[in-house]
Order: C-alpha cells, then sequence, then structure tokens
C-alpha cells in the first residue's frame, strides 16, 4: 500500500492540525477529541450536523423488515436500527472530480 492510498488516521490528521495550527500535537489531539466528541453527541441527542464546505452527517433510521436466511431460506425479522449518513457539500465534491 502506497502512502496516497493508505487511509488517513486518526494520528494524520492530528500532525496535519498541529502543522497547520502551529500547536503542540497533544493540544492538536485534545482538540480533534473534543470535535468528534460534540459531532457523536449531537448525533447521538438525532440533531444534524453541517460542515460548511465538508458536507452533513445525519442520523438514518431503518424500519425493522423481514429477510431471509440465504443458507436455509427461513424467515427471519431483521430488527429496527440507525445509522449516520453522509452528504458531502458542493465544494468537496468540487476537491473529488464530480
Amino acid at each position: 500500500m502506497t502512502e496516497e492510498t493508505r487511509p488517513l488516521s486518526r494520528q494524520d490528521l492530528v500532525d496535519a492540525a498541529a502543522a497547520a495550527t502551529s500547536l503542540p500535537k497533544t493540544q492538536a489531539d485534545a482538540v480533534l477529541k473534543a470535535v468528534l466528541a460534540a459531532v457523536g453527541d449531537a448525533l447521538g441527542a438525532g440533531r444534524e450536523v453541517r460542515l460548511a464546505g465538508f458536507g452533513s452527517f445525519a442520523v438514518s433510521e431503518r424500519a425493522a423488515r423481514q429477510g431471509r436466511n440465504p443458507a436455509t431460506g427461513e424467515v427471519v425479522q431483521i430488527a429496527a436500527s440507525k445509522s449516520v449518513k453522509f452528504k458531502p457539500a458542493k465544494d468537496l465534491k468540487t476537491r473529488l472530480g464530480e
């Protein structure tokens, strides 16, 4: 895996934030933790999170439904669930070349 294809890690984000702001890495790490906690708390409370120029995160709910076990064909009940959806902003789409 090359450097360009390696996933960006949390430590990479801390390093980039420290370099961009001249903050020590420990402070940049604390800021990143605080931001991620705030985003997680907002989503946990059912609120949408909008980051201008980047995108928005929202909680999506799936209703309970019936499915089939592919191995046996048995009908199974799939519980309702929640997940996070991300919608990129126009600026981010432009950076991606879309």
